[in-house]
């Protein structure tokens, strides 16, 4: 046999089995997500209290899990379903301009941390975003998190990891990567749709 029809059957497959493959792991994973259902309802619930009395929620993920932080924040701030109105929800990965000047200046392990430092007050909700659970910039944000007053939330990949033990509540997916930064799409939803369910609609 060629190396050409080696390959071949090698990559052969029935017509979009690749697709459903991936679908049926993300099915595994959204049930492995149920599991934590209540605590993502708490979390919302007590967004909805912090938010309206003047907190604000910080968020920080890399990566594809920074892309699932802004998406969080642009809900609170803008809306997710319906009118009602905005509260304060910073993504610390969207900040350009300070995540390079401070990575610049005092190294990338810092670039999140010295804006919780900025920015965080007590009573305040920092929300951290990790496949892996071992990002050294998240694990720096959660130690300058705790010493500034704040809740500490994180959803990362399976437990043990040290994300997840440097926090005050988590969420660990047992799953693969990428599953879990669809579950953390979910979970953003999912908080956001018991969020809007407590404070309500009603522009402001």
């Amino acid at each position: 046999m060629s190396i050409v029809e080696e390959l071949g059957m090698r990559h052969s497959h029935a017509p979009g089995e690749p697709v459903r493959e991936h679908f049926r792991g993300l099915v595994e994973a959204l049930a492995e997500a149920d599991r934590h259902a209540e605590r993502i309802e708490r979390w919302g619930v007590e967004l909805a209290e912090r938010l309206p009395a003047g907190q604000r929620l910080l968020v920080a993920g890399n990566g594809g899990s920074a892309a699932e932080a802004q998406h969080l924040t642009a809900e609170l701030v803008g809306r997710f379903r319906e009118d009602r109105p905005a509260y304060s929800a910073i993504a610390l990965s969207a900040e350009t301009s300070s995540l390079t000047a401070i990575g610049n200046d005092y190294g990338f392990s810092e670039v999140f941390a010295r804006q919780v430092r900025a920015h965080a007050r007590p009573g305040d909700v920092l929300l951290l975003l990790s496949t892996s659970g071992e990002s050294e910039n998240l694990l720096a944000a959660a130690e300058a998190g705790r010493a500034a007053g704040m809740a500490v939330w994180a959803i990362t990949g399976a437990a043990p990891n040290r994300l997840a033990l440097a926090s005050e509540e988590s969420i660990c997916l047992e799953t693969a990567s990428p599953h879990v930064q669809e579950c953390q799409l979910a979970a953003v939803h999912a908080l956001c749709l018991v969020f809007d369910a407590h404070v309500g609609g009603g522009e402001r």
